[in-house]
């Protein structure tokens, strides 16, 4: 008995230096990160796939050294689109599925903020609180590929998947 709980706690020790360890070398190797993923198409594939990558990017660069922005406009929306509230807008598809859903609040608890244009929520008559998941109207910022220019000329990298 007295055995297995040494087992029990070795293995533990030994997963936690692992782990630590590989958390270490990634901060070493990329160091503090600052990127915007640009969100302007509507494939609900391309759109999993994005938030797939901003998921695999943080957890190699490791979360505290990371500051993630996706910044949509356009087509780009739909990924927040309610699905039930297509018809009250102009986009042709809402992707904000539960499994969406799921994925941006993993995302948001890991520090990812999401950004979306006003302009499109004017042009495409979008109601952000009543059309869109999970979006504040802290999200909402002027124009989106203005944003896009002001996130880079502050250093931030931009990844267009």
């Amino acid at each position: 008995m007295f055995t297995k709980k040494l087992e029990t706690i070795i293995f533990i020790f030994t997963s936690l230096v692992v782990l630590s360890t590989s958390n270490l070398y990634a901060n070493q190797r990329y160091g503090k990160q600052k990127v915007v993923y640009h969100i302007n198409f509507n494939n609900l594939t391309k759109q999993s796939d994005t938030l797939r990558n901003i998921h695999n990017h943080i957890k190699a660069v490791g979360e505290d050294n990371i500051d993630v922005k996706v910044v949509m406009h356009g087509k780009g929306l739909s990924m927040l689109l309610e699905p039930d509230s297509v018809e009250n807008t102009d986009l042709n598809i809402g992707n904000a599925t539960d499994n969406m859903q799921d994925k941006i609040v993993e995302l948001k608890y890991k520090g990812v903020t999401f950004e979306v244009c006003k302009n499109t929520l004017r042009g495409r008559n979008i109601n952000y609180q009543d059309d869109l998941f999970d979006v504040s109207k802290e999200d909402i910022v002027p124009s989106g590929v203005a944003e896009l220019v002001r996130l880079q000329s502050m250093g931030y990298a931009y990844i267009r998947p």
